[in-house]
């Protein structure tokens, strides 16, 4: 086999697209890892295979201006024994290159104490078949890419608007085997458009992401954003305090994501989570159900965790009552559970956590929540959040790209951006509407799929300066 070291393709190849290596390659890789472990008299070893190949158009002042590509794969090798294992990482094939890495992961192990909780890896898993990969965005070139951005440029250049942001496409594929029989594989395409239009000095923003490209229309997206980047002009200056709130999709998925860790069993019982002592409690509104599914029709992620062991759907919360937690193998022992298969690839500090947040939805839109507010403002997005209480999950942050002062059931006009503190339990408590739930994605890669959401006495505590 020849070396492959994470490249950047050459501009022929970003035009016509690059391809995965077919499975069987990359599980003949896992299988030498196996057999060289064997040789080398190694009790369990455990094999990742990684394999991506990743596109970008980028645009600015309505003009493109980089096509980027690149296509890698990564081996990642863990080994176990006498109550050692360690992991290391390389992006080399050939045996030789195996053969090392092997012997530098034993030695990493045998400097690490031993884990008398170490488990031993487990065997054969049967998994849940999720179909993820399109064809439609595996074969979208640089041209596809240019002629959207096209689109969306020529249409600000006619709102007298300027457009940046991101057009990306991806494919990615993983295969993990171990010396017990273990043998997962998945793959799956990713697209995502991200645009900022501005105007004078107001800005606003819209981004998609799916696994099919075809399920978002870059200039419907662009024209969102341009719609109120008009519309923010002129923002005046409201005081602070307690508002009510209708948060599109971005903006829940900016706070709500940030419960992420807090389902994990081993934060609770390491008492890092804010659900520490408060599992079988009512802790937020009636209206409220929050589910970790990876077979979502609208998420992406693999059907097994880092170990291999099948994702489970997992309700966490109930109609308000925080109700279950995800585990690994080893939280799930020392609780006397049973894995839901939400582990991280060992050796980890974290455990585990919920990859595929679902917040169950309503049937009110984002206009009728705009038609029954006497007053209160429409929230776009948040940013720069940062966390003040873990316990409590007060959060503090910023709005941008969009914040409208609703009057009398009606936009009324642009104000001026807030910066707030709000604890994340009592806005889940106040929730007075849901919209259909949708895949939402924010500044960050973590995407959920969430609802809109009319939302009582948010805090904002002052007046940001930009």
């Amino acid at each position: 086999m020849k070396p492959l070291r994470k490249q950047h393709l050459s501009e022929r190849t970003a035009r016509e697209g690059a391809v995965l290596r077919p499975e069987a390659e990359l599980r003949e890789i896992g299988a030498t890892v196996l057999r060289l472990a064997k040789q080398r008299g190694v009790p369990e070893t455990e094999v990742h295979i990684d394999e991506c190949v990743q596109a970008l158009t980028r645009f600015a002042n309505n003009t493109i201006h980089q096509h980027v590509a690149e296509q890698g794969l990564v081996v990642s090798i863990r080994t176990a024994a006498d109550g050692r294992t360690a992991r290391v990482t390389t992006n080399r094939v050939d045996e030789d290159s195996l053969r090392a890495a092997i012997d530098d992961c034993l030695s990493l192990a045998s400097h690490q104490p031993k884990d008398s909780k170490l488990l031993p890896m487990p065997g054969k898993q049967n998994y849940r078949r999720v179909r993820r990969f399109h064809s439609g965005t595996a074969t979208l070139t640089a041209e596809d890419r240019a002629r959207a951005v096209k689109n969306v440029c020529q249409f600000a250049e006619k709102q007298k608007q300027v457009a940046a942001g991101i057009f990306s496409s991806g494919q990615n594929q993983s295969v993990l085997v171990n010396s017990r029989g273990l043998a997962a594989a998945y793959r799956h395409t990713s697209a995502t458009f991200s645009v900022t239009m501005q105007q004078g000095a107001a800005a606003s923003w819209a981004k998609a992401n799916s696994g099919d490209v075809t399920q978002f229309d870059p200039l419907e997206l662009a024209k969102i954003a341009s719609e109120k980047a008009a519309r923010a002009q002129d923002p005046i200056e409201l005081a602070p305090g307690r508002y009510t709130v209708i948060l599109e999709p971005a903006a829940v998925l900016d706070l709500a994501g940030f419960l992420f860790y807090d389902f994990s069993a081993t934060a609770v019982a390491d008492k890092r989570s804010c659900l520490s002592g408060r599992v079988g409690k009512a802790l937020f509104g009636k209206n409220i159900t929050i589910a970790d599914d990876a077979y979502h029709p609208q998420q992406l992620g693999s059907p097994f965790d880092g170990e291999g062991m099948p994702r489970q759907k997992v309700v966490l919360v109930d109609r308000g009552v925080a109700k279950g937690l995800v585990y690994s193998r080893r939280s799930a022992k020392q609780a006397g559970k049973k894995p839901t298969g939400h582990g991280f690839p060992l050796p980890n500090e974290y455990g585990e956590a919920p990859l595929n947040l679902v917040i169950e939805g309503g049937k009110t839109s984002v206009d009728e929540m705009i038609a029954s507010t006497d007053r209160g403002l429409l929230v776009t997005r948040l940013w720069y959040i940062r966390e003040v209480d873990p316990y409590e999950k007060v959060m503090t942050g910023m709005t941008r790209d969009g914040l409208f002062l609703v009057e009398k059931g009606k936009i009324a006009g642009a104000a001026r951006n807030f910066r707030f503190n709000q604890s994340v339990l009592e806005m889940l408590r106040n929730v007075e509407a849901l919209g259909p739930a949708c895949r939402a994605t924010g500044e960050e890669a973590f995407e959920m799929v969430v609802p809109p959401m009319k939302i009582r006495d948010f805090h904002f505590s002052e007046v940001t300066k930009f």
